[in-house]
């Protein structure tokens, strides 16, 4: 094979682009959060210890164990699994031929759409626009995402207080209902604001680097569009993403778990206060231990989808 079949083989083509469907980032990042969710449960509590937390990840991950069980690990996975999905079943409770999408289905649809606008058949979206993209795809999945990331935060750090404080939510569905019943519906979206600053951070930092770091890899190097590349690119994507979210990531879980409600820069003073600088970081080993492995899931079974569907449709292999 000639050089320039080569590199026609092993370079995507723009020229007989897929639309997917909107739903296959809110499905894979579903099925990656169900590996990860007992590091993301862990990487909460230790967020959520402040100065008194002196315990290692392996110390909280073993603490959960002794004190909840091997279920303890999953606490808050129907809100997790609904912050990245909404299963079918659930719909109704929300609204009646409603079609409810959250914060992974949103942002990664969004993202796709966006790209297949700006994807001609002779190029495709500069690095820069794929950040501007995933920018605004990140605020968007932020806020249709956030009332389910306060479930979340809420039931996994539960049963880290004292039984007084629980709140016991049975399940996400139950938990949405409290929550606007005793507190409001304002009480949704609390932390609105640094949930989609990290949700635009994270979309940014994840999906563009994802998609920038696998066309360096396929121009620069003998990698071609298989699972080896797939989990290259996302291994250093959620590298990156961890790194720059680990300070909001804190900021957001703070807010969210909190009974009292403050302000922001008053929040920011009181940590500050009581911890020092430490705190940017705190919790950065455990985010990255979970993060990576879920946005390298996340990937590898989007990547999986989409080759499933292009074969069903009779495409080309490779991602077109």
């Amino acid at each position: 094979m000639s050089s320039g079949s080569q590199e026609k083989a092993k370079l995507p083509s723009y020229r007989t682009h897929i639309h997917y469907p909107f739903y296959f980032g809110g499905s894979s990042s579903g099925l990656a959060a169900c590996v990860t969710h007992p590091l993301d449960l862990v990487k909460v509590r230790l967020q959520t210890a402040g100065k008194n937390g002196n315990r290692s990840m392996v110390g909280m991950f073993l603490h959960v164990l002794r004190s909840d069980g091997f279920l303890g690990l999953y606490s808050g996975i129907s809100a997790s699994l609904l912050r990245q999905r909404m299963p079918k079943e659930l719909l109704s409770q929300f609204c009646a031929d409603a079609k409810v999408v959250t914060y992974s289905t949103t942002r990664f649809g969004v993202y796709e759409e966006l790209k297949e606008v700006f994807t001609t058949a002779k190029s495709s979206p500069s690095f820069p626009s794929l950040i501007a993209m995933a920018s605004a795809s990140g605020l968007m999945g932020g806020i249709a995402g956030n009332p389910a990331d306060v479930l979340n935060v809420r039931m996994q750090n539960d049963a880290a207080l004292p039984k007084a404080e629980q709140r016991n939510y049975k399940n996400a569905i139950d938990g949405l209902i409290r929550m606007t019943r005793e507190e409001g519906v304002k009480s949704l979206f609390r932390g609105v604001w640094p949930s989609s600053a990290r949700a635009v951070l994270m979309t940014s930092s994840q999906l563009a680097s994802y998609d920038g770091f696998k066309r360096l890899l396929l121009e620069n190097t003998p990698l071609t569009d298989t699972l080896t590349t797939h989990f290259t690119a996302s291994f250093l994507a959620g590298f990156v993403a961890t790194t720059i979210c680990s300070p909001v990531d804190v900021i957001k879980t703070r807010i969210m778990s909190n009974k009292e409600a403050k302000t922001l820069p008053r929040l920011l003073a009181d940590i500050y206060a009581s911890e020092g600088i430490s705190w940017t970081f705190r919790g950065w080993v455990p985010s990255f231990i979970r993060l990576g492995p879920h946005t390298i899931f996340t990937f590898l079974f989007l990547e999986q989808h989409k080759k499933i569907y292009r074969h069903l449709h009779g495409a080309p292999e490779t991602e077109q």
